[in-house]
């Protein structure tokens, strides 16, 4: 007679998507000096930061004329880039980020649905 291990009654967690399993999230911004653009687009990534993941995010600010191998080693092709770290995927968003809905869209706090819904 065979004994069967009996099973365990808890439920088996589902994975949890990366972006509700990771805390903080990082962010790099990529700027050629202290242009109009680049300017502008801390401005903005700083207002959606405050607003949308306060308290849970990591900026970083790379300026490429500084450090300009990093341009080469990142795959930076424009300025200014966002690039979303973590949570995994990594994204990358270009422009001053003056277009917040997209850029909501871009990081993945807002689904693309939502978006179409407004215009």
């Amino acid at each position: 007679m065979k004994i069967k291990p009996e099973k365990s009654k808890t439920r088996r967690r589902k994975k949890q998507p990366t972006r509700a399993r990771s805390d903080i999230w990082i962010l790099r911004l990529y700027i050629a000096g202290q242009t109009p653009k680049s300017i502008a687009a801390f401005n903005n990534l700083k207002l959606i930061c405050e607003e949308q993941l306060k308290g849970k995010y990591h900026l970083e600010v790379i300026d490429l004329l500084k450090k300009p191998q990093l341009a080469r080693d990142n795959q930076i092709l424009a300025v200014p880039t966002l690039v979303r770290k973590l949570p995994l995927p990594v994204r990358n968003i270009i422009g001053d980020l003056s277009n917040i809905e997209r850029v909501l869209v871009g990081l993945d706090l807002i689904e693309r649905s939502a978006l179409k819904a407004q215009v």
